[in-house]
């Protein structure tokens, strides 16, 4: 397993809805510049599908990072499955903000490095836009 860290300064509310909702999903599922994610969909329930479509911004690939939550917990924690993989999300109010921790399963083709900063770049960019779009 592989976990990765941010503290977000918002509510617990607004990092939340800005993790769950495809509007603001968009805005920040990607892992570097030149990746963006153009829809997204989410039926937040256990058993509920969400889909991220996330393509490369000149054209050349494209994919759907797609899956079942098996757990919701409102404003706590996330838990899902993708293909033959698991991920969590949990999210802990404190003083010093929301700390967000996703946990996955790494896959087989890149080094562990490799995922642990790319899951880290996309929640990195997460915690910038939930605190630029804070009250």
């Amino acid at each position: 397993m592989i976990t990765v860290q941010a503290t977000v300064n918002a509510s617990l509310d607004h990092v939340w809805s800005a993790y769950t909702s495809p509007e603001a999903i968009v805005h920040w599922n990607a892992a570097s510049d030149d990746w963006h994610t153009t829809r997204a969909a989410v039926d937040l329930r256990v058993g509920g599908a969400f889909c991220s479509r996330m393509e490369a911004k000149d054209g050349s690939m494209a994919f759907d990072f797609e899956g079942v939550y098996t757990e919701v917990e409102p404003m706590s924690l996330l838990a899902y499955q993708f293909g033959e993989r698991k991920a969590r999300v949990e999210f802990t109010d404190s003083p010093a903000g929301v700390q967000v921790s996703v946990t996955f399963e790494p896959e087989e083709m890149h080094s562990l490095e490799q995922q642990r900063e790319g899951w880290l770049a996309i929640l990195d960019n997460f915690k910038r836009y939930a605190e630029s779009t804070a009250n």
